[in-house]
């Protein structure tokens, strides 16, 4: 992507997620990392949006506790409604170069293109880099679990989720 930071969260938001991510982006980084972070996070929500079609198949709901360092807390709704819920206090503006606000950027443009509630609370964590690599594990771990399970039900009592 040209930010060295994103693809370190890309790579351990894949690796815990167990999903296949290969992607190029080329875009403004002289100016600043915003709008190669917004650009992904929109372009991987609509990935993941596509398998999920009207639902069928998935088991709709998934949630992940990561301790390590830090406590993060995942969780998320497939429930074809765009919704970033993010609790996640970081101690510093900076990781590098990385502006650490631009994470809760990346997640707000994957829901609303993936059309998922996700949940990420910090309960504890000192260290940003520390705080964020938990944070992508557990959207990741999270989405993993919500995901495609190969049987043909719709998760709802509605008989829709879109």
């Amino acid at each position: 992507t040209g930010c060295g930071f994103l693809d370190h969260m890309l790579v351990l938001f894949a690796r815990h997620g167990r999903f296949d991510l290969e992607l190029t982006c080329t875009g403004d980084t002289y100016v600043d990392y915003h709008h190669t972070v917004e650009d992904v996070g929109i372009c991987l929500g609509q990935a993941f949006a596509r398998p999920w079609g009207e639902m069928r198949g998935v088991e709709r709901f998934g949630q992940s506790l990561l301790p390590d360092e830090t406590l993060i807390l995942g969780a998320v709704d497939l429930s074809g409604r765009g919704m970033l819920c993010w609790d996640v206090a970081l101690p510093t503006a900076k990781v590098g170069t990385f502006d650490t606000e631009l994470a809760k950027e990346f997640w707000l443009a994957f829901t609303r293109k993936a059309g998922c509630t996700l949940h990420l609370r910090k309960v504890a964590g000192e260290n940003s880099h520390h705080i964020l690599e938990g944070v992508f594990k557990a959207a990741g771990r999270s989405l993993k679990q919500a995901g495609l399970t190969g049987d043909d039900d719709i998760p709802s009592t509605k008989g829709s989720l879109v």
